[in-house]
């Protein structure tokens, strides 16, 4: 989503830091192409207007105008002032001590409130609650039923109520939280095509019947500035106590991602970055901004790292790779912890110099891994402990049934053989290493 900015800024940023002093001039042209690169990503001019005065107020102070590396500086000031715009420091989900909490989900239709309401309790869940969602949304055709069956997917219960009264479904889904030791009740609301005085009345009845703990607006990051024209208008009337930005992992612009918090002054709590349901995670506006510069997100690449290494890894597998004795059943965990990880793309979107990679990112084919790992499940145990037993009619077979050509079948073996030499030759030069106990960090692939 971010793309077309970051690559912008960086230009702009690679000609300051090319210059050994900056002038006042040099300055303020390098903040025409900020504003004109914000106001490109369709962030709220009166945003973009207060940013770039902020920036350049600081950028021609003494420090900058006195510094052997002023272009690293105005950096630096482009960094804090995006962190200070987007939120400043991570903002939780805040839930009080009565059984159960209330969350109150907000938005209009096709923002993604079902989803997000899923993806919410799965996330919850994760931190040892236990969710229930209530299905209130009983305009919309086939909503119901959408909530039920990711709830079936995520073995979390979903209570739909019956008829129509929004309010009196609401009610008895708490109730009903109470009477199944539910510890969160999560409600997916209503939501119109656009802002009218129905659904505001509405959300505002739901809102004083259960008393939430949490309003949680699910703000369409896809749709720009009428996201932000959106969510300042509940503010008004529903007052909302975060944000979640939907689809964020879209192509558009990204301004409301950068203009939300500043217009309404409601934190984002919470970024959906795919559609999968586990891909909902706190918004971390450090990490976001970094992302923007082109500076990486490696905090939050570690952290996907560990999650799903830690599970995958056993002892007996790490010992297995630190022998180089390692076999394709291995070569198969580490796919999925990539996969886990959001994939090759978005493990090379979180590295630092992510604007100069761009080149390999939109080269990165995941299909890849498919083919992989076809050709690897249709092998037999005994193949893939041992590889070198795979014959040519074994090879033959083994394409046949994978649906590839014996030559992707010989590509991968010798890219697995060469793969176990490079290890063992690392391993007879690394004894120092395991002397000091070298161990392999939980969701690094030696492949």
């Amino acid at each position: 989503m971010f793309d077309n900015l970051s690559a912008r800024l960086q230009a702009v940023f690679s000609n300051l830091t090319g210059k050994g002093r900056l002038s006042e001039a040099d300055v303020d042209a390098a903040m025409r192409e900020i504003r004109m690169a914000l106001l490109e990503a369709d962030v709220n001019y009166k945003v973009v207007k207060d940013f770039v005065a902020r920036v350049r107020e600081r950028a021609i102070g003494a420090d900058v105008m006195r510094s052997l590396t002023p272009g690293q500086t105005v950096i630096k000031i482009v960094l804090d002032e995006l962190v200070t715009l987007m939120g400043s420091t991570e903002s939780k989900l805040v839930l009080s001590g009565r059984i159960p909490n209330i969350i109150m989900l907000v938005g209009l239709q096709g923002s993604g409130k079902t989803t997000a309401t899923a993806k919410l309790a799965n996330l919850l869940r994760k931190q040892g609650k236990r969710p229930l969602m209530v299905a209130c949304d009983v305009y919309r055709p086939a909503a119901i039923d959408q909530l039920e069956t990711l709830g079936k997917e995520l073995d979390i219960p979903v209570y739909r109520g019956e008829g129509t009264d929004v309010v009196a479904i609401a009610r008895a889904g708490v109730r009903y939280a109470v009477d199944t030791l539910r510890d969160v009740a999560i409600i997916d609301t209503a939501g119109r095509l656009h802002v009218d005085e129905e659904m505001m009345d509405e959300a505002s009845r739901v809102r004083d019947a259960v008393r939430p703990d949490q309003i949680l607006m699910v703000v369409d990051a896809m749709t720009g500035q009428d996201a932000v024209n959106v969510a300042k208008a509940f503010a008004e009337r529903v007052d909302f106590d975060g944000v979640i930005m939907s689809k964020l992992d879209g192509d558009a612009r990204g301004g409301a991602a950068l203009s939300v918090r500043q217009v309404t002054g409601k934190p984002i709590k919470f970024a959906s970055m795919g559609e999968k349901l586990d891909a909902l995670e706190p918004f971390h506006p450090d990490r976001m901004a970094r992302r923007i510069l082109g500076m990486g997100d490696v905090v939050s690449l570690i952290e996907r790292a560990q999650e799903a290494g830690t599970a995958e890894l056993d002892r007996e597998a790490e010992e297995r790779l630190r022998k180089a004795e390692f076999d394709l059943e291995d070569f198969l965990t580490q796919i999925k912890q990539v996969r886990k990880m959001g994939g090759l793309g978005s493990i090379l979107s979180s590295l630092p110099g992510a604007g100069k990679l761009k080149g390999l990112q939109d080269n990165v084919d995941e299909r890849q891994l498919d083919r992989i790992e076809a050709i690897i499940f249709s092998m037999t145990p005994q193949e893939r402990r041992k590889p070198q037993v795979i014959n040519g009619a074994r090879r033959a077979r083994i394409a046949r049934g994978a649906g590839v050509h014996v030559s992707d079948v010989n590509q991968l073996l010798k890219q697995f053989a060469e793969t176990r030499k490079l290890m063992k030759q690392f391993q007879a030069q690394g004894g120092k290493g395991r002397r000091r106990g070298f161990k392999m960090p939980p969701g690094m692939s030696p492949f």
